[in-house]
């Protein structure tokens, strides 16, 4: 939240264009956050994504109610009594396992799209680099030890009783103005050892900023670009959460307005889905709100009379609902083998499939059986990923048959995410539905020529990369080695294996 009267940097400090970030390599910065590393210095949109995607919507809605008086008091009383009161509302008997799980894998996302430009040049050319923030560290320390490459986080401590936060900040309190400049000091240890620059914002960052031997100010303005993502240490490739959007108070109250709503349209964009032929789907999602664009020429169905067995589509991964929107644009069912679905999906679900039980002889046969019975699709990156990044594609599919069609499939929400790592996955397909407007593009990419396929002598990991290749030129995506784990790991602390055994039969579910 800014304070309106603080708008210009004091005589003494000259702005932040001034400081040269040229031979910086042994020096070191302390900067505040909010405003200074940031270009926003409203707190409220990142104490509203913890409160959604670790309390959920009533816990938004308790925030949202709560901001005016956070407002008043940072106005007229002071800044450390409104950020208690966010603090509070937002924490306040929420475990501390799941502040910790937002801060890994949702709030990374949204803090990396709004560094400043100019601070970003100053902290990237030093060699040591400390963060000053009157939030709590533990929504912070994440994202600036694992992609900014920071040394040092210091930020209000919150109280914690028996795993769960208190909503009250411990000894010495919301660190704003003098208290900053105090643990700083605590911080460093040795009086002779100070910082050499120092980057702040208002007036409250004075104290810390008197310690430093170079001190500048990041002037506040109406319109700064921040820094592209891809100059950051460490790409954002997986990220969580539900919400699309950087939750600011106005879209925040949009999103509590819209969630009932837009649950009774996606039950009904749903019941379309699975209840009509496959060849009106088109149709009704249209109708319905629902964007399918179809590009390329898809193969003809196969023909049993022939002996012809069926062709086998090679999709990205965006989310669950991948093989609905594939037989969507083909106009007729195609099965699709899945792994670690809800049992809600399996019922809903308007295709066949069957469940991959990761055992590599069985899941072959498996495949080989369905060929013969028609066509078929396979997601091979094993999971969905939401930024434009292709996953190691799993080779077992180039072995089974050579008739290999790719598919890029890419898709559009302007309020919810459609996939989940952390929640729970039968949610999904209601929170793809639930956007106003939600968009699928499914391009058919020209067959695999034989003498590519593994019959013509090629090795099932040479055409799985060739493939995966294909598809991120057509998309315009980077290809990675990341798999399935890598993501899970990164997200939710585990390797995503699911602990029950799951049956190999014939199910109806909502994708893979």
């Amino acid at each position: 939240m800014a304070n309106p009267k603080e708008t210009s940097p004091p005589p003494t400090f000259p702005p932040i264009d001034k400081c040269t970030s040229m031979g910086r390599q042994n020096d070191t910065v302390v900067t505040d956050m909010e405003g200074t590393l940031l270009c926003g210095r409203s707190s409220f949109p990142y104490f509203a994504l913890v409160a959604f995607e670790a309390g959920g919507i009533l816990r938004l809605v308790f925030l949202l109610l709560a901001s005016p008086i956070a407002a008043i008091l940072y106005y007229f009383i002071s800044e450390s009594a409104g950020i208690r009161v966010l603090i509070f509302a937002t924490f306040v008997g929420m475990r501390v396992s799941d502040i910790e799980s937002v801060a890994r894998a949702v709030l990374p996302k949204f803090y990396s799209s709004d560094l400043h430009p100019e601070t970003w040049r100053v902290i990237s050319s030093c060699g040591k680099r400390c963060v000053l923030t009157e939030n709590p560290r533990i929504m912070v320390e994440v994202f600036l030890k694992d992609f900014v490459g920071v040394d040092m986080v210091i930020g209000t401590e919150i109280g914690v009783y028996n795993g769960r936060a208190t909503g009250w900040a411990k000894s010495p309190g919301i660190l704003v103005g003098q208290s900053k400049a105090d643990t700083l000091k605590r911080a460093f240890g040795d009086d002779k050892t100070v910082p050499d620059i120092g980057l702040g914002d208002r007036k409250t960052d004075y104290p810390f900023m008197k310690l430093c031997k170079e001190s500048y100010m990041v002037p506040p303005k109406s319109r700064v670009e921040p820094v592209n993502g891809d100059k950051l240490p460490k790409p954002i490739v997986f990220h969580d959460g539900r919400l699309v959007q950087k939750p600011t108070p106005f879209i925040s109250f949009l999103v509590i307005l819209w969630i009932p709503v837009g649950f009774l349209l996606a039950c009904v964009r749903i019941a379309a889905g699975a209840l009509l032929p496959m060849h009106l789907v088109y149709y009704a999602f249209w109708a319905l709100g629902v964007r399918v664009y179809v590009r390329g020429t898809p193969p003809p169905p196969a023909k049993k009379s022939t002996g012809q067995t069926g062709v086998l589509f090679i999709c990205s991964h965006r989310t669950l609902l991948d093989p609905i929107f594939l037989s969507t644009a083909l106009g007729r069912p195609i099965p699709a083998v899945t792994y670690s679905l809800s049992r809600l999906s399996e019922i809903i679900s308007p295709i066949k499939t069957v469940r991959l039980s990761r055992d590599r002889v069985t899941d072959a046969n498996m495949i080989k059986k369905l060929l013969e019975e028609g066509d078929l699709v396979i997601c091979p990156e094993g999971t969905t990923c939401r930024e434009p990044f292709l996953l190691r594609f799993s080779a077992l599919f180039a072995e089974l048959t050579d008739e290999l069609v790719p598919v890029a499939m890419a898709n559009r929400m302007s309020m919810f995410h459609g996939t989940t790592a952390r929640g729970w996955k039968g949610m999904d397909p209601f929170y793809f539905f639930m956007n106003p407007s939600p968009a699928y593009e499914v391009t058919f990419l020209n067959k695999l020529p034989y003498d590519l396929t593994c019959r013509a002598g090629k090795s099932s990991l040479d055409v799985a990369n060739y493939i995966q290749r294909m598809i991120a030129a057509s998309l315009s995506y980077e290809c990675t080695s990341f798999t399935r784990k890598d993501k899970y790991r990164a997200l939710a602390g585990n390797d995503g294996t699911v602990v029950e055994k799951p049956k190999l039969a014939r199910k109806k579910v909502m994708g893979c």
